[in-house]
């Protein structure tokens, strides 16, 4: 399987986890599912590891690849602790798109920490992502109604 088929997949589990969690946290402190859906996917990775037989190869990491690892766990920790908490708050008609803005964050530190160059089509694309976000918010969405007079 190649890296777009891949994407998608991700993009389609990523949809149903927001559907998922959206249910998980009713009437559930979003911190305690948080530490709950963590344990599954520690689990269902440490399975999918020890299949594959590449727990024998811990060893091989670096010290630069444990930091990196730590602090992009951190990083995820503290975005699932957020997204769980904007869910549980909110519809995820609006929260979706706005975690989807992870994309032009990513993108940025690419382009600004890793040197990555990136195409004009894919610099449009970041600005209708933009767009798309900003559109599901309340509050756009009234300051159109009262400029169009609906």
């Amino acid at each position: 399987m190649n890296w777009t088929a891949f994407a998608l997949l991700s993009a389609l589990f990523a949809g149903l986890t927001a559907v998922l969690a959206k249910l998980g946290t009713a009437n559930v402190n979003s911190n305690l599912a948080t530490f709950v859906r963590t344990g599954v996917i520690l689990v269902f990775a440490f399975g999918i590891v020890l299949a594959q037989g590449q727990l024998k190869n811990i060893g091989t990491l670096s010290s630069k690849n444990w930091t990196f690892l730590v602090l992009s766990g951190m990083a995820t920790g503290l975005s699932w602790l957020c997204y769980f908490a904007a869910l549980k708050a909110g519809p995820i008609s609006h929260v979706a798109p706005i975690d989807k803005l992870s994309f032009i964050v990513a993108m940025l530190l690419g382009v600004t920490f890793l040197h990555e160059k990136v195409s004009k089509l894919t610099w449009l694309g970041a600005a209708m992502i933009l767009t798309g976000a900003m559109l599901t918010l309340p509050s756009v969405q009234e300051s159109i109604r009262r400029a169009v007079g609906r």
